[in-house]
């Protein structure tokens, strides 16, 4: 909707400018050009001053009516070309940032944030901690050592000589943090787990 209106508007501007040619070479005074635009036009109607300065490039001899082309900067950097490096470099390590990411392509860190959320569909969330994982021989190990220690708890003597305590200091360094295991991932993948 919002490209047709777009393309609408940019017809009527160049109407307006063809109206505003013809009144140039019928010799129309300046408050004639603006009463017959804002009588044809209505609230499309060109501005006062953008009537003027149209009215004085085609007195000028200017012919062409469509805008001429702007100095800038091209729209390059949502090409498909930074589109694979983004996803390339978000396959290599999921865990890297919007700014290494621009800083290693030179492109700016939003033109990389909608690529990875718009071109890319992936979204940054935080790992789920879990306190361990093992591995299945592990898990099978496990399981023998408490199918043996219920045989050994059949004896009345085994349960004597077991001790208790009620405190235990266990003294853990984790130097990531929960937004430091943020990582990547697509619409649809688990959530990543920190062990």
């Amino acid at each position: 909707m919002q490209v047709k209106i777009f393309c609408l508007v940019i017809g009527v501007m160049d109407e307006q400018r063809v109206v505003i040619k013809f009144c140039v070479k019928a010799g129309k005074s300046a408050v004639e050009r603006i009463e017959l635009i804002n009588k044809a036009y209505g609230s499309a109607a060109m501005s006062c001053a953008i009537v003027y300065r149209r009215y004085a490039c085609f007195r000028d001899g200017r012919e062409d009516v469509k805008d001429d082309a702007r100095s800038g900067r091209p729209s390059t950097a949502r090409i498909d070309k930074n589109v694979e490096s983004v996803r390339r470099l978000l396959t290599e390590d999921r865990r890297t940032t919007l700014q290494m990411i621009a800083d290693s392509l030179n492109i700016g860190k939003e033109t990389v944030h909608r690529i990875v959320t718009e071109d890319l569909g992936n979204r940054k969330i935080c790992a789920r901690f879990v306190p361990h994982a093992l591995t299945t021989p592990q898990k099978q190990e496990r399981v023998v050592y408490c199918q043996d220690l219920l045989l050994i708890g059949q004896d009345e003597c085994f349960w004597e000589n077991i001790i208790t305590g009620d405190e235990i200091w266990c003294f853990a360094y984790d130097p990531a943090t929960k937004r430091q295991s943020a990582e990547w991932v697509g619409q649809n993948s688990p959530k990543p787990k920190k062990m």
